[in-house]
């Protein structure tokens, strides 16, 4: 719920970085969404806190270095120390221009009571934190000191209370629309916002609450009153004692600000090949060089011909440069109001996607440009077979070692449950006698049989043709250029377009090095 309530800065300083004004005045009428609301003197304990920009507690920009009580207690006043940080910048800039020069208090309403004109009055509240807001609530609601901005001081523009009451009567609130339906609980955080005027009248429409009963205190004085042979009240604990069913309004819905999400950016097949390299700046089309043919030696006798010995070819492997790019179009106030933040979600989900299709393309590659392995069974012998029989043809094909073994979530489970003839397992215990290595439930990083394990979630999900590659680093060449955001506001709607994107390119440049698991 909202609640608008007159607050005051009184002076701004640039060389301080500091802000200072009211933040409150209690037992003063405020003309709030939900009526006429009032803060009792003393509801609200001075504390310090951080200073938010606009309520959006992701956007700290100072914190409270004194807060106390004022006009004899019938106020409080503050001074708040703004960050050194652009955003502080601009908000004192903004409060000494008058731009961005009210307070608006962020408070959890622990107790209150509701008038027979429909008043409500905040009896006890837990202040949270304070915004710096663009909607002041009077004339004298402005920053009078910009002194500092200049290197000297201004006195404070004064207006009398009669003028303010005038200035409220005659300038009220522009499109302030007041409830003529009951007055809601409110929730357990409420932001009490700056008004622009203050309430001097009642609400023009005001239904009365269906139910006083409120808390334990006031459902034990209705059920008093009933006892007494109030109708009234024995209808109010008539409604108390229902379900939800008929009073949903007792029932709030509480968002929690955690998201729940399925994605993710790791890449284990594009970690298995090492990692990529960083994407010439130009072209469409990556050239590796690659020796076709090694040179040869042979013996030579003395003085003789070394003309019939084989001399070194070369050619290109070309790896096409593609684009990877997510799209996502969304309103202003999905960028300014969600909460949690909506942009940080979406643009995290979209970091996720392009890492899955990084990898899911290496992939591809892997499984068009390798070598089919001899075919084996879909057992734990037959990835015995497969790891030492491929391991050694890899590195006949490179002269250089296989170093991974990356599988999707079929083989990974296979492994998991191998089991000797005894029922031992094989590579999923503590110090197994035949270890051949380790996979873990827990761990999507292991070893199989002296090879470093990566599971994939992107490799298809059975044990069958392609569900595991065995890698030698050096036979695949990746280019990745950095992920890029291009965000743009649509005319017409105001609403904003963001694609994030970028380039890859893979090059198998030893099928051989590469080799694919070949079901029998």
């Amino acid at each position: 719920m909202k609640l608008n309530v007159p607050m005051t800065i009184t002076a701004a300083d640039d060389q301080s970085r500091t802000i200072t004004g009211r933040i409150v005045a209690f037992d003063e009428v405020a003309n709030a969404s939900t009526g006429r609301v009032t803060f009792a003197e003393g509801s609200i304990e001075p504390k310090l806190v951080l200073l938010n920009l606009e309520h959006d507690r992701t956007r700290r920009i100072g914190k409270a270095l004194s807060m106390e009580l004022a006009d004899g207690g019938k106020a409080i006043n503050a001074t708040f120390k703004i960050s050194n940080t652009t955003a502080g910048n601009d908000a004192i800039v903004e409060a000494m221009d008058g731009l961005r020069d009210g307070f608006s208090v962020e408070l959890k309403v622990d107790d209150y009571e509701v008038a027979k004109d429909g008043t409500m009055k905040v009896l006890k509240g837990t202040l949270e934190g304070v915004a710096l807001t663009s909607e002041p609530a009077v004339r004298s609601a402005r920053v009078t000191d910009v002194a500092a901005n200049e290197g000297e001081e201004e006195a404070p523009k004064e207006n009398s209370e009669a003028d303010e009451v005038s200035d409220a009567n005659t300038n009220p609130n522009e499109g302030e629309q007041v409830s003529d339906t009951t007055v809601p609980a409110p929730a357990d955080d409420v932001a009490v916002e700056a008004s622009e005027v203050k309430a001097t009248s009642k609400p023009m429409a005001f239904t009365s609450p269906r139910s006083p009963i409120v808390s334990g205190g006031t459902y034990l004085q209705h059920s008093i009153l009933a006892k007494l042979g109030n109708e009234d009240s024995r209808q109010y604990v008539m409604a108390a004692d229902d379900s939800f069913t008929t009073n949903p309004a007792f029932s709030p819905v509480a968002y929690v600000r955690q998201v729940a999400t399925n994605t993710t950016s790791i890449r284990p097949v594009v970690d298995a090949c090492g990692g990529t390299r960083p994407l010439p700046q130009a072209g469409m089309t990556v050239s590796i060089p690659k020796i076709t043919q090694n040179a040869s030696v042979a013996t030579v006798a003395e003085g003789g011909d070394t003309t019939g010995t084989d001399a070194i070819t070369s050619a290109y492997v070309n790896a096409t440069v593609i684009k990877k790019a997510g799209f996502q179009r969304y309103s202003q106030e999905l960028l300014l109001r969600s909460d949690p933040s909506f942009y940080e979600i979406m643009l995290q989900n979209l970091r996720d996607g392009y890492a899955q299709a990084i990898d899911s393309y290496v992939i591809a590659q892997i499984t068009a440009g390798g070598t089919q392995a001899t075919a084996t069974a879909a057992t734990s012998a037959g990835m015995i077979s497969f790891v030492s029989t491929e391991a050694a043809a890899a590195y006949n094909a490179t002269k250089r070692v296989a170093t991974s073994l990356v599988s999707g979530v079929g083989t990974w489970s296979l492994l998991m449950g191998s089991v000797d003839t005894t029922g031992r397992p094989i590579y999923n215990a503590g110090q197994p006698m035949n270890s051949a290595g380790q996979t873990a439930p827990t761990s999507l990083r292991g070893n199989v049989m002296g090879l470093d394990y990566y599971v994939d979630a992107n490799m298809v999900s059975t044990v069958i043709d392609e569900s595991s590659f065995i890698i030698e680093k050096g036979s695949i060449e990746i280019y990745e250029s950095p992920a890029l955001t291009l965000q743009t506001n649509v005319p017409s709607t105001g609403e904003i377009e963001l694609e994030l994107f970028g380039f890859v390119a893979a090059g198998v440049t030893f099928a051989g090095g590469l080799r694919r698991f070949n079901l029998t």
